[in-house]
């Protein structure tokens, strides 16, 4: 498996992270390609629980390069504090590797981000406020700052000037807020620099050796495919592409280098923030979910939405990203509920649909089709083997599998790396 993507198939949180982290040690390189500090990733392992927002998961295994690829948006504060983290709890980041093409998330952003949000009222998006849109804005319309430009103070400091004269009008005219000297900037930032300044390499041509040398990439996804810009629910969407192909753009390495391509599903829903979500649930059984299954938000700690498995989404994430396998995760929270559902289809102005419409008004208005297996009613976070489920378990994932037309080659029945079941994953 010369290179590997790891996308998740939902509104994220389905555990990217933990999967991340399972396989991460079969290969040499683990490279984040889309997203910033707005993702949230969960890794439990060594008694210790983290949560990593700008490293790559693959940090947590010695021997393996984290790298923060060019499609990526670095917030420099927020790195440097997750790095100090990691090296308390004795975890080296000495082999962490930065696009010098990754922009980089400015004080403004958070603010225009704040602001932006706010002016929407009850049409609002439910972003994170990290500032990501806005850097992303940035980037797109050419006034944004690269890693890159960390390394040279007097460039810093011009194109600094250059993306103030924009910006500062609009904080001011548009929202009422203070703006922003080059000097203030720098005085945070520039030190930042110097302490990211040895971690800045070419990454394209970094990635590209590592494959010519014969080693092993996965690139880890961040929040996942109803979140993507172009394929996911808009205007309820990140900013990137954090689907499959958005690891070709945002890492530099061609798409023939690609051999297999790993979903994450959570054996339920879940969502953050605002947006259509047809299965939700906002019964007893919903709250349930929630309670088990600990289901807040890793950046925000936002209580997420909870609802039924939609195959319907999975089935449509397999397409979007070419699945060849896909991973059910927290398959033992279903444990404490007599029957479960499973969306099937939609049904919406009198049609029957078996994929995402792409249009919004009618996906906001689908109803869920749904079909209904027997629960199991017991504790299977010790199970390490498929056969050993309950029979009603066993049935639930291949119904699941049969409705995604991809193999469930991992399933996870609990948070630490060792409650997981390896059925094809090798």
């Amino acid at each position: 498996m010369p290179a590997s993507v790891l996308v998740g198939t939902q509104w994220g949180d389905e555990g990217k992270g933990k999967v991340t982290d399972l396989i991460s040690g079969d290969f040499d390189v683990v490279c984040r390609y889309a997203g910033g500090a707005n993702a949230g990733h969960t890794v439990i392992a060594g008694g210790h629980k983290l949560a990593l927002h700008q490293v790559p998961s693959g940090v947590m295994y010695k021997g393996v390069y984290p790298v923060i690829g060019n499609g990526c948006i670095v917030d420099p504060e927020v790195l440097l504090n997750e790095m100090d983290m990691l090296e308390k709890q004795g975890i080296s980041c000495e082999d962490l590797k930065i696009s010098g093409n990754a922009h980089i998330v400015m004080p403004y952003h958070k603010d225009l981000d704040g602001a932006h949000e706010k002016k929407l009222g009850k049409n609002l998006i439910g972003t994170t406020k990290r500032g990501v849109g806005p850097c992303y804005m940035d980037k797109m319309n050419r006034t944004g700052l690269r890693m890159q430009d960390m390394l040279d103070g007097h460039i810093f400091r011009e194109k600094l000037e250059a993306a103030l004269a924009y910006t500062n009008p609009i904080l001011e005219k548009v929202y009422g807020l203070p703006t922003y000297t080059v000097d203030q900037i720098c005085e945070t930032y520039l030190p930042y620099a110097e302490r990211l300044k040895p971690y800045i390499i070419e990454s394209s041509r970094f990635l590209n050796d590592q494959l010519d040398a014969g080693k092993n990439i996965l690139f880890e996804g961040a929040q996942a495919t109803m979140l993507d810009i172009d394929h996911g629910t808009y205007p309820f969407v990140t900013s990137s592409n954090c689907t499959a192909g958005g690891a070709v753009t945002g890492s530099g390495v061609g798409p023939t280098r690609i051999s297999r391509v790993l979903g994450v599903a959570k054996a339920y829903l879940t969502r953050v923030g605002s947006g259509p979500f047809p299965t939700e649930l906002f019964d007893e059984t919903g709250d349930k979910l929630g309670e088990v299954g600990h289901e807040y938000g890793v950046t925000t700690g936002r209580k997420r939405r909870c609802g039924w498995y939609d195959s319907v989404v999975v089935n449509y994430a397999a397409r979007v990203n070419g699945l060849t396998d896909l991973a059910i995760t927290k398959l033992d929270v279903l444990g404490c509920l007599d029957e479960i559902k499973v969306c099937v289809a939609y049904e919406c102005g009198g049609k029957t649909y078996h994929t995402v419409p792409e249009h919004q008004s009618v996906f906001y208005h689908a109803k869920p089709v749904y079909e209904t297996l027997p629960g199991w009613k017991c504790d299977i976070s010790n199970v390490r083997n498929f056969y050993q489920l309950p029979r009603e378990a066993k049935d639930y994932i291949d119904f699941l599998e049969q409705l995604a037309g991809v193999r469930i080659s991992i399933i996870t029945v609990g948070p630490d790396r060792e409650q997981t079941i390896n059925r094809y994953w090798n």
